[in-house]
């Protein structure tokens, strides 16, 4: 091996640079992904350019390197990977209260300083505006150009600013506020289109006060150190405007403005720090070159990338297609360092032109393919479609199939496993508990050991392993400190639940399987279950955050009533009814008291019987986790309450130090905005009992949804669900899916397991929501990662794939879209996501956002395809196809559907398909 001269050698090798800054050649694209910290998106192009052959060159490198006598270069191939990563920017947004044009009228301007497609999401309150904060403003407020949002909103975009300095981006709107129009504040969020991200002021809305005795409130915008000038280099610009008109007021002989009134705000200007996640196309090209030198061929490879900061190559070859990683003999390029006897790390050096990084090797002709990743600063590591990019040496054809390869090489294994600075002692002794589970299992699951052990000896066997799983939890999630909640691994036998051997817990849930999935009957049993319904069900989620703000969001979804039944909705789930310190509703306080901002307890039950009456099922949303205190105790806590339900602080769980409980400690997941109701309680489990069944009888509530499951026990939900007999019944329980260096790990089950346990601990009487399949659909959608919609079992890798007719399908609700978007679904890609859970097994949910979308129409095809079909929450699947670019799947030998920019057609040799409905990048046939 030897190493040459970049200057001298490549530009003879080389026509020019085939690094490319933004679009490479399209010659044969294949999408492919990498991986980092920063949700990075990436596809890469495949080149291949022949060469002649070139004249002797001579040339010496800077380092030991040997002379090349005899170089040719017959061809390159240069692989071209395009990486889009994200970068967060920080910016403001600004709100300036002027004088008008007229002696008392006021000149409300609101501006950001970030670039983007900047929406004004606002509305006023009147003075005497009671139980409602949002109205529209007066016509002659609205500037041109807005759009009426119902009754209560107003959309206005925001303009690029004419005042925008050199180097400054200002996008800006301007509100005239006449005087005595009755307002009392302005109330708005700022909405950025490019990204569907909605910015808030401390997690609430904007509120400008337009009168000094407006009541305080942390989110209202006031004087703050007066209104002379903008922040910033824009503050220079309004500077020199505000000192020209004050030059031209002394020189005019008219009168000042008078005094102003006292009820009205002084003039000022605020600003708040945002940040937004902006789009960055950074790119790693590899370009690969035979030549011969003096009778041996050598393999020189040129990485150069644009990727700022310092990029470290962790590189490798093999010698076969086992792609086993080893280290190639000296001389290695200047700076190498060996990691673990398995690979090399060789840092990119800058380019002479300063426009990125470049790293320079030469192989002998023995090795068969070289493999690598890229680390970038310290924790941001890329690889290719959760592997690691593999470059052939010999011929090109086997690099075409690369990105199909199982599983991570054994070097870089070891380096997670360094990394994590994880010992062997540690792992020796959690596999002897792993190996001891496993026999267990395999022990218990023998069909002649089943016929033969009793019962209780089955169940002592399911006592031992669920010791034993928890045993190897703790020990990982307390020996190592060095590793996060979130990527913190179960167990990995913690897998497959059945749908019908449930064993209630009392800690840590290990189910053992008696059939498999396949095996669920494909003919519903007619008897109505809380857990499935009647399997059939299809559910529309009939509000998002905002919903509260008009004050009467029963009246306005009664009048939709007709048109949800049309689209073929069979359930509602509705907000929650309870009098709550927080307007959304779930920070509930009085439970008895209905009256709330989206309307009265009269209008609730008008709601419900007029939903009944076009066949639609109603949900309540329950508040059970949490409830807010209407007295302090004698150290100023907030935990004694009022109401029907007066209880005192032995209600409140005792291991959450915020509100000073006295109860038992939580048997879940504390929540820390208020206090955790300790049901462990008889008396709390008697009093919700009493009010759930007062809910069914009252209000005509069909089921439950369950808020914050993961703050107690299941088996407490199965004593509420057995005294109220819903429906049908789902609970939240959201928590982070499994990562390893930022990058979502292929295989969730641990993550879906703890789902199937809380579901389990209910003894099924409730289903879940499939959190599990929303987050593994963001990077499938989202960066051509299709491949991971199938599990190392070929079934779908969320709930669904374990426990079908207990996994509620979503893909948006109020908190993971709507204005608040924590965790929103990738943009464009929603029709995707609905044509997967519409066609799947288990119970679909559908958000009220998309309904009202143009997306309406699609929605409502799929769920007649759906409906048409007879496709239930059992339904079987198939899976066709789980490649990088194309998912494809067949349902009960019904329905082909297939996602992703890919191709697929269904077979044609059993049965035929007609295609039934088609959209940007999804298609679904039906068997003729």
């Amino acid at each position: 091996m030897s190493t040459v001269a970049l200057e001298t050698l490549f530009p003879l090798c080389r026509r020019k640079p085939s690094f490319h800054r933004h679009k490479p050649i399209p010659l044969r694209p294949f999408f492919v992904t990498c991986s980092s910290n920063l949700n990075d998106d990436a596809s890469f192009i495949f080149h291949q350019q022949p060469r002649k052959t070139l004249s002797p060159v001579h040339a010496v490198s800077h380092t030991d390197t040997s002379v090349l006598h005899s170089l040719q270069c017959p061809h390159t191939i240069t692989n071209t990977f395009l990486i889009n990563t994200t970068e967060t920017v920080e910016g403001k947004i600004f709100v300036r209260l002027d004088h008008g044009k007229g002696l008392r009228d006021r000149e409300l301007t609101v501006g950001c300083n970030l670039p983007g497609k900047w929406i004004l999401h606002w509305g006023v309150t009147y003075v005497d505006d009671v139980g409602r904060e949002w109205d529209q403003p007066p016509r002659d407020m609205i500037p041109p150009g807005s759009i009426l949002i119902k009754d209560y909103a107003i959309e206005t975009p925001l303009k690029e600013s004419s005042l925008s300095a050199e180097g400054d981006t200002l996008h800006e709107i301007r509100i005239d506020l006449k005087a005595n129009n009755g307002i009392a504040a302005i109330n708005f969020v700022l909405k950025d289109e490019e990204t569907e991200a909605w910015y808030k002021n401390k997690r609430r809305d904007f509120k400008v006060s337009l009168v000094n005795n407006l009541k305080e409130d942390n989110s209202i915008i006031g004087p703050k150190w007066g209104f002379d000038l903008w922040p910033g280099n824009l503050g220079q610009i309004s500077k020199m405007f505000l000192q020209s008109e004050e030059a031209d007021q002394d020189d005019s002989s008219e009168s000042r403005v008078p005094e102003q009134d006292n009820n009205q705000p002084e003039s000022f200007c605020e600003e708040v720090p945002i940040t937004k996640k902006v789009l960055v196309q950074n790119s790693i090209s590899v370009s690969t070159t035979k030549c011969h030198e003096s009778g041996a061929v050598k393999e020189l490879l040129l990485l150069e990338t644009d990727l700022p900061g310092d990029v470290v190559l962790h590189w490798g070859v093999c010698r076969d297609d086992s792609r086993k990683w080893e280290v190639p003999p000296r001389p290695h390029p200047p700076g190498t360092v060996a990691f673990k006897e398995r690979a090399l790390r060789t840092q990119f050096r800058p380019r002479d032109d300063g426009k990125g990084s470049l790293a320079l090797i030469t192989l002998e002709e023995e090795f068969s393919g070289f493999m690598f990743v890229l680390k970038q600063n310290e924790n941001t590591w890329f690889k290719y479609n959760g592997h690691d990019f593999y470059i052939p040496l010999s011929s090109s054809s086997s690099f075409l199939n690369s990105g199909n390869k199982e599983g991570q090489s054994e070097g870089m294994q070891r380096e997670v496993t360094q990394e994590a600075s994880q010992k062997s002692s540690f792992f020796a002794f959690t596999d002897t508990i792993t190996n001891e589970i496993r026999n267990l299992v395999t022990d218990n699951s023998s069909e002649k050991i089943q016929r033969t052990k009793s019962k209780m000896a089955q169940r002592s066997i399911f006592q031992e392993i669920e010791r034993l799983a928890a045993e190897a939890y703790n020990i990982f999630r307390i020996s190592i400190p060095t590793f996060s909640e979130e990527t913190a691994a179960e167990p990995e036998v913690t897998i497959v639940e059945p749908e019908t051997s449930i064993v209630e817990p009392q800690a840590t849930t290990i189910v053992i399987p008696e059939t498999s999935v396949e095996s669920e009957t494909q003919s519903l049993d007619p008897k109505i279950c809380s857990g499935t319904g009647t399997g059939y069900e299809i559910l529309c989620q009939a509000f998002n955050w905002e919903s509260h703000k008009s004050g009467r969001w029963y009246i306005e979804l009664k009048e939709m009533a007709s048109e949800l039944a049309s689209l073929g909705f069979t359930v509602v789930w509705l907000p929650p009814p309870t009098e709550s310190v927080s307007p959304e509703g779930y920070m509930p306080k009085d439970l008895y008291n209905l009256n709330s901002r989206y309307g009265n307890i009269d209008e609730l039950k008008d709601l419900v019987k007029r939903f009944h009456e076009v066949g639609i099922k109603v949900l309540g949303d329950a508040v059970l986790n949490h409830r807010c205190a209407h007295y302090q105790n004698q150290n100023g806590i907030w935990n004694i309450f009022g109401g029907p339900l007066n209880w005192d602080d032995r209600a409140v769980v005792a291991d959450d130090p915020h509100f000073q409980g006295r109860g038992n400690k939580s048997s879940g997941d504390n929540f820390h905005a208020a206090p955790n109701i300790d049901h462990s309680q008889e008396f709390v489990r008697k009093d919700l009992k009493e009010w759930l069944c007062w809910l069914r009888k009252e209000v005509g509530y069909d089921g439950w949804r369950l808020d914050f499951v993961r703050g107690f026990w299941g088996g407490y939900v199965k004593d509420y669900i057995d005294a109220s007999e819903p429906y049908f019944s789902v609970g939240e329980y959201w928590d982070s899916l499994s990562y390893t260096y930022s990058e979502m790990d292929h295989n969730q089950d641990a993550h879906r397991q703890r789902i199937i346990d809380w579901i389990n601990a209910t003894n099924g009487t409730s289903g879940a929501f499939d959190v599990t399949t929303k987050g593994i659909l963001h990077p499938a959608l989202e960066r051509c990662e299709y491949w991971r919609l199938s599990d190392e079992k070929g079934k779908p890798p969320g709930v669904l794939g374990w426990w079908p007719s207990r996994a509620v399908t979503f893909i948006e609700n109020h908190d993971t879209g709507s204005t608040q978007g924590h965790w929103r679904f990738p943009s464009g890609k929603q029709m995707q996501g609905y044509a997967y859970i519409l066609t799947h097994p288990g119970t679909p949910s559908v958000f009220y956002d998309h309904i009202s979308s143009h997306d309406k129409s699609e929605i409502a095809s799929l769920i007649s395809l759906r409906k048409r079909n007879k496709i239930h929450c059992r339904s079987r699947v198939q899976i066709s196809k789980a490649e990088k670019d194309v998912y494809a799947a067949i349902i009960d030998e019904k329905v082909a559907m297939k996602i992703g920019p890919g191709h697929f057609e269904p077979p044609s040799d059993s049965q035929k398909w007609s295609l039934a409905i088609e959209g940007k990048d999804y298609k679904i046939w039906e068997a003729s």
